[in-house]
């Protein structure tokens, strides 16, 4: 689709960037307060939420609509060591198995332990070139909001969901709420995407994304790498959002190009050219709106049990009596309690005993 195309579908009317990609999905529009059909470009499967969504299209002897369009990994069960042994937790290991043999009878195809493009489903769809600008994207996980770091409307879906994709290659979804996250400004040494995800958690709440597709803007987002993108995308979920997303750019394009399923030749000009036309139009109206002075940002701590409980490096733990709202207050009593900390420690006095790398948003090299 070219960029004329692109504009001319939905009329004049600015749009936003998740509004762009909704709209090139739309299947059957929503009447009368009923959800929108979505055609969904790709669907990824693991282990963990696929099982009962095999179960039912085998029960109504039904196939996957499009098997070239969905891609299994098993990621959420496996070992770190001894890949190629038998895996010892029971539950793990039956889940694991339970997925080779519902990809090999449905034809799915899978990458399993041993397999240089085995990996965090997450991962692997970047690294693969699977993802791009402007696709829709689901899996039964949450976190599935990192593709949105390339232009893409990627989102976690339930089991039923991830059934009425294999099914149908469609979903209805109501449609969501945007919101403006602005940071402009040169971010400093040391201050990388977690601080600037962090930030806005602190600001809008575990809470404040809710019903919201986050789209991250602005020159200090410009300047991330897409490992950085990745990161603050992902970690959308954590401030409750649906999804997080970032306006495709040559930063981007230099990503994905070469890539295994990248688009080549003749077919790459045309993809980029059709990206280039999904950034925000100038005069688009998101929902809400909040902005960050990328220049003020540090690095950014976390002293309680929740992302939003968080602080710069160079701020103290804060008190209970600091927060006004009953329901943080006690929040904060507990996370002291449960964290062994007082209030008023200086954070860059707090030591550290443990460093945990998680598997899915500091997951990448550079991080």
């Amino acid at each position: 689709m070219t960029s004329e195309q692109n504009a001319t579908t939905a009329g004049t009317r600015p749009r936003t960037l998740a509004e762009k990609v909704w709209d090139a999905h739309v299947v059957v529009p929503g009447e009368n307060g009923k959800p929108d059909l979505l055609y969904i470009d790709l669907q990824l499967l693991h282990e963990v939420t696929s099982p009962q969504a095999f179960e039912g299209l085998r029960i109504e002897n039904r196939p996957l609509r499009r098997l070239d369009l969905t891609i299994a990994t098993e990621d959420h069960n496996t070992p770190t060591d001894n890949i190629f042994g038998t895996i010892a937790d029971l539950t793990s290991r039956t889940q694991i198995e339970t997925l080779r043999r519902n990809a090999k009878e449905f034809g799915v195809r899978i990458h399993s332990l041993g397999d240089e493009e085995q990996g965090i489903v997450h991962v692997v769809g970047p690294q693969l070139g699977l993802t791009m600008p402007g696709m829709t994207i689901v899996c039964g996980d949450s976190h599935t909001s990192t593709h949105g770091a390339f232009g893409a409307l990627a989102f976690g879906i339930g089991t039923s969901e991830v059934e009425h994709v294999m099914a149908t290659q469609t979903l209805p979804l109501a449609r969501f709420k945007t919101m403006a996250i602005n940071v402009e400004g040169t971010l400093k040494p040391g201050v990388t995407a977690k601080d600037i995800i962090l930030a806005v958690i602190a600001q809008i709440g575990t809470g404040g994304g809710q019903g919201y597709v986050l789209e991250y803007r602005g020159s200090a987002i410009r300047s991330l790498s897409m490992e950085g993108r990745m990161t603050m995308c992902n970690m959308s979920i954590e401030a409750g959002a649906r999804a997080g997303m970032v306006a495709p750019d040559e930063t981007t394009f230099e990503y994905i190009k070469g890539r295994q399923h990248a688009p080549k030749g003749e077919e790459w000009d045309k993809a980029v050219e059709y990206w280039k036309s999904l950034p925000t139009d100038e005069g688009a109206v998101f929902d809400k709106e909040i902005f960050i002075n990328a220049d003020e940002l540090e690095p950014f701590v976390t002293w309680g049990t929740n992302p939003g409980q968080g602080v710069p490096l160079s701020h103290t733990v804060p008190s209970p009596d600091d927060f006004e709202d009953e329901n943080d207050k006690v929040a904060a009593e507990r996370a002291l309690e449960y964290m062994d900390l007082k209030a008023g420690t200086p954070m860059k006095e707090i030591p550290v005993d443990v460093v945990f790398l998680g598997s899915c948003t500091n997951s990448r090299i550079e991080d």
